[in-house]
């Protein structure tokens, strides 16, 4: 019995590879089947994918309730609940996101430019699929569904390895996605969910897949996506944390000010699009800085301020140089005053993390300026930080926002999930 014992990790890992191994060729295979498919067949596939989530209804948050009493009992945070959750609106749009990645126009074989040489030759550069994508994500069981669509959408195979919590919700909608791959005539194996829980499928895919892989996508906690750009032998798309931020400008509208600060903070605290930091210009500070404090304690925030904060509410909590740092992820958000808009920048650029960034002003120069100069992949005027979504972009969804400067940037749907390659036409041309 200790013999067996002791060689049960070892026959785990040896099961979680072959399996892993067989799922890779099988999405190599099915690679080739997508490339090769029609628009008409892969919308085909997305509707009636979105029809069996609305049919299965009450299968998904059946599931979903296990999911929920496990990650309950087991002290998952309440952001992290928030993201697990499925209810029938959050299934309707997924629903809906579904049919919205189905009208989006198919980039594949898209002519991104074209021209003829002096010599003859025409050359055209032409969009492509990466081929395999791997996709880790936490919590999020809806990111099966918009992965899963997004990758079909673009002739890309998928392997979705969903976080242990959403095992069940993630797998419930996986099965709705391989009816809808079913009913246009596609392998199954274009959308492959990873079967086990267990963490060592992290790492094999990581380490032991570059033959299959051809992209990795991280979508989840800071930690999840530092393994994974740490460990990861393919290329990685994903953004390391959100320390988004508004900057409220000495012109901007009070109460435009407030209804976006209350917004992008606590609209949803878990995520990566929610502002953790509140920038007050100095100049503006004695009309625009007590109302917007009030307004995010009276509504369960706690602020964290510098001096000038500190005094404005006795509410306020003194803040620290961590939290300047600080993805919260909840209710909570950090405070400060900065000298006008190029205090702000200064600050996004020594305390950001290159994520989303908005500024609040009437003053066209100012938001100019801002726009220009803040180094993020999504820079905002007179609008809510939580506007960095796909959904939101019209991209129908997304898999992630990229704070690369590498290949995407920015909420990453359909077209960021392509390549291009060259395609050179002759007539006898010699060199």
């Amino acid at each position: 019995m200790n013999t067996h014992s002791r060689a049960a990790p070892a026959d785990a890992a040896d099961s979680i590879a072959a399996s892993l191994q067989a799922m890779g060729r099988s999405a190599r295979a099915a690679a080739k089947v997508l490339a090769l498919a029609t628009t008409a067949q892969k919308n085909r596939a997305l509707r009636a994918a979105a029809a069996a989530i609305r049919e299965s209804q009450s299968e998904l948050l059946a599931a979903n309730v296990l999911d929920m009493q496990a990650a309950t009992a087991s002290g998952l945070s309440a952001a992290m609940l928030d993201r697990l959750k499925l209810d029938p609106a959050r299934i309707q749009a997924m629903a809906v996101g579904l049919a919205s990645i189905e009208q989006l126009a198919d980039p594949i074989g898209t002519v991104l430019a074209q021209w003829t040489r002096p010599n003859g030759m025409q050359i055209q550069r032409v969009r492509v699929p990466l081929g395999v994508i791997g996709i880790i994500y936490e919590s999020r069981p809806n990111v099966t569904a918009d992965a899963g669509a997004l990758c079909l959408k673009s002739s890309n195979a998928v392997i979705l390895r969903g976080g242990s919590e959403s095992l069940r919700s993630s797998a419930a909608i996986h099965a709705c996605l391989v009816q809808g791959l079913s009913a246009a005539g596609l392998p199954a194996s274009c959308i492959q969910l990873v079967p086990t829980s267990d963490r060592a499928a992290v790492g094999y895919m990581l380490a032991d897949m570059a033959e299959f892989i051809d992209v990795i996508v991280p979508r989840g906690g800071k930690s999840l996506v530092a393994r994974v750009q740490n460990e990861a032998r393919v290329p990685v798309i994903g953004h390391l944390e959100g320390n988004c931020h508004v900057y409220v400008d000495r012109a901007a509208d009070p109460d435009m000010a407030k209804r976006i600060v209350l917004n992008a903070k606590l609209r949803r605290t878990g995520i990566c699009g929610a502002a953790e930091t509140l920038l007050v210009d100095e100049a503006g500070a004695d009309w625009q800085l007590a109302p917007l404090v009030a307004a995010l304690l009276d509504a369960g925030c706690e602020v964290r301020g510098d001096a000038r904060t500190l005094g404005v509410d006795a509410r306020v909590v003194p803040a620290v140089e961590a939290d300047w740092h600080t993805e919260y992820l909840d209710a909570i958000i950090a405070v400060r005053t900065v000298l006008g808009v190029a205090g702000a920048i200064e600050h996004i650029e020594r305390y950001g993390s290159q994520h989303t960034d908005a500024i609040v002003t009437n003053d066209a120069a100012a938001a100019e300026q801002f726009l220009q100069q803040v180094d993020s992949a999504i820079v905002l005027h007179n609008a809510s930080t939580q506007f960095a979504d796909g959904g939101e972009f019209g991209m129908g969804a997304e898999i992630g926002i990229s704070t690369d400067k590498f290949h995407a940037r920015g909420p990453v749907g359909v077209e960021q999930l392509t390549s291009y390659k060259y395609m050179v036409r002759g007539s006898g041309q010699v060199r």
